[in-house]
């Protein structure tokens, strides 16, 4: 017989890559000049990072990652999140810690000990923001890189009530592992664990690992439309529905504009999109909608409920520069009325 599991002490505990972003405008022209896919993400190595920095537009840099900017959208719709993530102690490793601390995130991983020395400084996203407001990301992984089973505390996992893996850390093989024992940890302990997809490269990448993971391992998925249709291999999106729905419990995919579909069992739930006056920077519109439809789901609420707390998110936070909010969630979904738990 399962235990029922304890009440949790944060609703989520996000893993994923520490990284601090870089953000610039660019016209598509650049993206084509420096051989860039507009809208993907692809990794670089320390020196091509930094001859792109050099000719990126003077912009602004803000702590992100995703899984990171995910916790910050819980911190600020007021839920209680933790965050395992790899930065190396150098300055922008200062930074990144500081900034998801003042969120309101529980944050005690060891950082890399000589890390930049060693030409393994905290991670670096460059993202170019073309006018329409798609971003195009070369990410440095640095530090991040190098998150091992050994910073997956087995305890803290256990006292979350939801584990939400970030899928950009699919790609290092330790990062790997480290989700394999976090998820052990989580089910151990009778919690959930969420997972995104996070890019439609990474996807490509590793789409059988992946499908064996949210097999065997994962019980939420998140993707959008574009990962949705790399998984299943088809552009047909009812029918890649209706073949991961069997695979979890629930499932949320977004649709941009025309907002999301939850997928639990044979149930579809369709939550639309908040309008926003205009798309500024795309930039972390997913990871927010992950904040509120997690954190949703942690506090137990209908999944329309927690579908619309999402899109809430992913409104806010692409109608300005930057991944993560720049007012309180709680007090604008509390102004829409919408329920917290």
């Amino acid at each position: 017989m399962t235990q029922t599991p304890s009440p949790a002490r944060f609703d989520i505990c996000a893993v994923g890559n520490a990284i601090v972003d870089v953000l610039a405008p660019c016209e598509p022209a650049f993206l084509e000049a420096n051989g860039l896919t507009a809208g993907s993400m692809q990794l670089v190595d320390a020196a091509q990072s930094a001859a792109l920095y050099e000719l990126m537009a003077a912009g602004v840099e803000a702590s992100g990652g995703s899984a990171g900017n995910t916790v910050a959208g819980v911190g600020s719709f007021g839920g209680r999140a933790a965050y395992v993530g790899k930065v190396a102690d150098d300055q922008l490793g200062g930074v990144f810690a500081h900034d998801v601390r003042a969120a309101g995130v529980y944050f005690d991983v060891a950082p890399l000990v000589g890390g930049a020395e060693a030409g393994l400084g905290t991670g670096r996203c460059l993202i170019n923001v073309t006018p329409d407001g798609q971003r195009t990301m070369c990410t440095f992984l640095g530090a991040a890189n190098q998150l091992t089973v050994a910073d997956v505390d087995a305890a803290l996992i256990g006292d979350s009530a939801l584990v939400y893996l970030e899928g950009y850390l699919f790609d290092p093989a330790p990062g790997r592992a480290a989700f394999e024992a976090a998820a052990a940890a989580a089910h151990e302990a009778g919690r959930k664990v969420a997972i995104t997809l996070s890019d439609a490269f990474v996807v490509h990448r590793w789409r059988a690992e992946l499908m064996d993971f949210i097999a065997t391992s994962a019980d939420v998925v998140l993707a959008n439309e574009a990962e949705l249709a790399a998984l299943f291999e088809t552009e047909d999106f009812a029918a890649a529905c209706d073949r991961l729905a069997p695979m979890v419990e629930i499932a949320a995919v977004t649709r941009g504009p025309d907002g999301s579909v939850i997928l639990a069992g044979d149930r579809r739930v369709e939550v639309a999109a908040f309008p926003v006056d205009k798309v500024v920077d795309t930039t972390g519109a997913g990871d927010q909608y992950a904040a509120g439809f997690l954190l949703g789901l942690a506090r137990g609420l209908e999944l329309e409920d927690a579908g619309r707390l999402g899109s809430l998110a992913a409104a806010e936070v692409i109608a300005h520069w930057g991944p993560r909010p720049m007012v309180s969630l709680e007090a604008l979904a509390r102004a829409q009325g919408l329920r917290l738990g």
